[in-house]
């Protein structure tokens, strides 16, 4: 079902039985297959596929160019940016049948996924993550994660709002936007909350 305030370019396919919650906008060459499912006020740009079966969250923002497969599912407020990839099957063949293989691939909540990145199926993308331009994600990423290069190896952590965590030697780290304080541990990191 459409929303009656979702907005779809008239270039833009939507196959009978997609799901576009209200305020989300599908613009440009846009193709969604009938059994995704689009939360509320996210944003497809230009030339965005959704296939089959593909859940995403509230708050998405999908650049342009970016192909969202089947066994692909992206929480609330993540950023897919421009020409980024996602893989659906670890070793496809143009004459092997594997549509029965696909892997799920999960993106946390608000993480983040730059220009061009590639994303190997049947990894977990943390809440918060940080993919950087270009890199290749061969594994999981863990909550706040920096990854960068190919394979993308990490190389820090990162607040909510998107800011390099810098850690003391108390393992603290202050987000230099929200002054949200983060603590290093065990090799995780987690939000303090106040209380």
């Amino acid at each position: 079902m459409i929303h009656e305030e979702a907005y779809i370019h008239e270039s833009a396919y939507v196959d009978e039985g997609a799901a576009i919650g209200s305020g989300t906008k599908v613009w440009h060459f846009c193709h969604v297959m009938g059994n995704a499912s689009i939360g509320s006020e996210c944003t497809l740009g230009q030339n965005v596929f959704v296939g089959d079966n593909v859940k995403i969250g509230d708050r998405v923002k999908i650049q342009n160019n970016v192909s969202v497969y089947e066994g692909v599912i992206c929480e609330d407020e993540v950023f897919l940016g421009p020409s980024m990839v996602f893989t659906n099957v670890i070793n496809p063949r143009s004459g092997v049948d594997r549509s029965n293989q696909f892997l799920e691939t999960r993106v946390g909540k608000g993480a983040t996924v730059g220009a061009n990145a590639t994303i190997i199926c049947g990894n977990e993308i943390g809440r918060y993550a940080f993919i950087g331009a270009g890199a290749v994600v061969t594994r999981e990423v863990p909550d706040y994660a920096l990854v960068l290069g190919n394979p993308a190896r990490q190389v820090g952590w990162m607040s909510r709002n998107g800011h390099r965590l810098q850690f003391n030697e108390k393992n603290a780290a202050i987000c230099p936007e929200t002054g949200e304080e983060y603590r290093l541990a065990d090799g995780s990191v987690r939000l303090e909350v106040a209380g």
